[in-house]
């Protein structure tokens, strides 16, 4: 029997799910498996997963829906998988890796740092460290690489980094970050592929729209500026969060309501965007469906459109104009009518979509005239996290 090649495990954890991927050790970085868990903390949680390098097809359902139930079910379940068994290297997506600038192997001095910045992603960072902790205790010697989405935004000019509070704040890592960089990373590589000078070396946008939102404004290459600021919970609004908000309303509900840090804590990141627009869904796909017969459906709509153009806006004065804008994530990549409401009203900076190619969901979805090239690219951020791998080993 021919001897397969050493494989990598990717995994890029969020706040309900668990993404990861299988691939082959070599330059091409061949997929070998990959999957989802989703929903985790809520009713439905499942695994999808497929093993041919196509859309995961395949699902098992879950008894246990915490996330350290859902970590261990995938453990239990790459185990007896074939091509887990290949794996010699794990990378990790880590949320904040506060001023670090590269990927880092996880020892215990690192998990000790990353345990003294929950406070910074508390969202996150909780079950990112678990999941690197419980590989650790069944595969001691599988070594795991820590890959920061905080990294990519590192190099912005610090007019984009600072908050305009106090300066003392700022020894306390008081700051604006940036987060969402593996997605990031990956698009301007997609980008680089395409062979346009335009797309690498010019002014670029990149908007990633699911159900975490951020856009990011890249000059030759590099982040200049970015939605996200302090936490991944600002910005626009998304699907739970409720993006940026006047802190005079912290200050009036603690007065009005009597709302407590945890319950406000919960408000923005859980109980916000979308959903508590629409007190519906916060999933856009159900107001998309609703918006003709609710009126709040529609109102969610129309503020997700508004917030994300108007970002759009001024990240490009940031950049001094705009050469390629670029739509990724669920929502950027899938749903039309989203992008065409973002860019209507947007020609005066040069973007005009050919309605025909956006309603098919094109690769260039921009018209002839157009002056930006509007862009539709699917992030793989796991993809991102196994050349990191590559890239360190």
């Amino acid at each position: 029997m021919k001897q397969r090649n050493p494989g990598i495990l990717a995994i890029n954890g969020g706040s309900s799910s668990i993404k990861f991927a299988v691939y082959e050790n070599t330059a091409a970085l061949p997929l070998r498996i990959y999957g989802e868990i989703v929903n985790i903390g809520q009713s439905g949680t499942h695994l999808s997963f497929n093993d041919d390098g196509s859309k995961p097809d395949r699902t098992l359902s879950l008894a246990h829906t915490d996330y350290a139930a859902a970590v261990d079910f995938l453990f239990n379940w790459l185990a007896k998988q074939p091509e887990f068994a290949d794996v010699k290297l794990v990378g990790q997506r880590v949320v904040h890796g506060m001023q670090r600038t590269e990927p880092a192997w996880v020892t215990a001095s690192l998990l000790d740092e990353l345990k003294g910045i929950i406070s910074f992603a508390p969202q996150h960072l909780p079950h990112e460290i678990g999941m690197m902790e419980t590989l650790a205790l069944r595969y001691p010697n599988l070594p795991q690489l820590a890959c920061f989405d905080t990294a990519f935004h590192h190099d912005m000019p610090n007019v984009a980094k600072w908050l305009a509070i106090p300066r003392r704040y700022q020894a306390l890592g008081v700051q604006r970050y940036g987060f969402q960089g593996l997605s990031y990373s990956y698009l301007l590589n997609a980008l680089g592929q395409l062979g346009d000078p335009a797309a690498t070396q010019g002014r670029v946008i990149l908007a990633y729209l699911g159900s975490s939102t951020s856009l990011a404004a890249v000059l030759n290459g590099h982040s200049i500026d970015t939605s996200m600021g302090f936490t991944p919970a600002s910005g626009v609004m998304m699907s739970t969060c409720s993006g940026d908000l006047d802190p005079g309303v912290m200050t009036y509900l603690a007065h009005s309501e009597k709302i407590s840090i945890a319950q406000f804590n919960q408000m923005i990141n859980c109980e916000s965007g979308l959903l508590g627009v629409s007190e519906l869904s916060p999933d856009i796909r159900d107001l998309l469906a609703d918006q003709a017969t609710d009126e709040r459906a529609a109102e969610a709509v129309a503020l997700y459109c508004y917030q994300v153009k108007k970002c759009i806006g001024g990240l490009a004065a940031a950049l001094g104009g705009l050469d390629t804008l670029v739509f990724s994530g669920g929502i950027g990549t899938n749903e039309a009518q989203i992008r065409a409401g973002i860019c209507q009203g947007l020609a005066f900076l040069g973007i005009e979509l050919d309605y025909a190619r956006n309603s098919r969901s094109a690769a260039l979805l921009s018209a002839e005239q157009s002056r930006v090239r509007v862009r539709v690219i699917a992030a793989d951020p796991t993809l991102s996290i196994a050349r990191a791998v590559r890239r360190c080993t």
